[in-house]
């Protein structure tokens, strides 16, 4: 079975890349790790953790979307809810919450959700981020913990992949046949082309 390491990136998208690493990095303090553009685009990317990185597409005309509130739900065509980062003590969690009160962003309360307590704002994009800390004692990665009221039975199911709910693969691509492509970046990194 395959072992992922984390979130390799989240990709969001800005109108403002200068505003958006004021805030991811200068404010959350997240290193900016990579950055790919020519006129009219860049991508940068941020990291959150050895493994974990949220990325930004700049793009002519994106405006920041109308808040909503975390987790409140919406009716049509919809995508994305928010984002939760982990912090390592409820100390820095209070410390967030002080830091984007100071910047002047809208901070929740300290919410208590069993697990993990968390906070909850907006970015300038308007991106509904959370910060949250695991409580003590319950590491619901070790001791999984199904509390819905009226789970499904596929819920029941647990907490371990079912290996056999898909179809197995049959034809897989041999290595000489697998192909890597150039995709916008791979210049900047592989000398092909100078930056401009």
């Amino acid at each position: 079975m395959i072992k992922f390491n984390g979130v390799n990136h989240l990709a969001m998208a800005t109108g403002d890349m200068d505003k958006t690493i004021r805030y991811w990095r200068d404010l959350l303090g997240m290193r900016l790790v990579a950055g790919l553009g020519q006129p009219g685009y860049r991508h940068y990317f941020f990291q959150i953790s050895d493994h974990d990185l949220i990325a930004f597409f700049e793009w002519t005309g994106v405006e920041p979307v109308t808040k909503k509130e975390h987790g409140r739900p919406v009716k049509g065509p919809f995508v994305f809810d928010h984002v939760s980062f982990g912090v390592e003590t409820e100390d820095d969690l209070w410390a967030l919450k002080d830091s984007l009160e100071a910047a002047g962003f809208h901070v929740s309360d300290v919410i208590d959700h069993g697990f993990i307590h968390s906070i909850y704002s907006h970015d300038p994009n308007g991106i509904p981020v959370e910060f949250s800390h695991n409580v003590p004692g319950v590491d619901i990665r070790q001791e999984p913990q199904m509390r819905d009221m009226t789970p499904s039975r596929i819920t029941q199911e647990g907490a371990e992949p079912k290996l056999k709910a898909w179809p197995e693969v049959t034809r897989p691509t041999p290595p000489l046949a697998r192909r890597v492509y150039p995709g916008a970046g791979s210049e900047l990194f592989h000398g092909t082309k100078k930056p401009g």
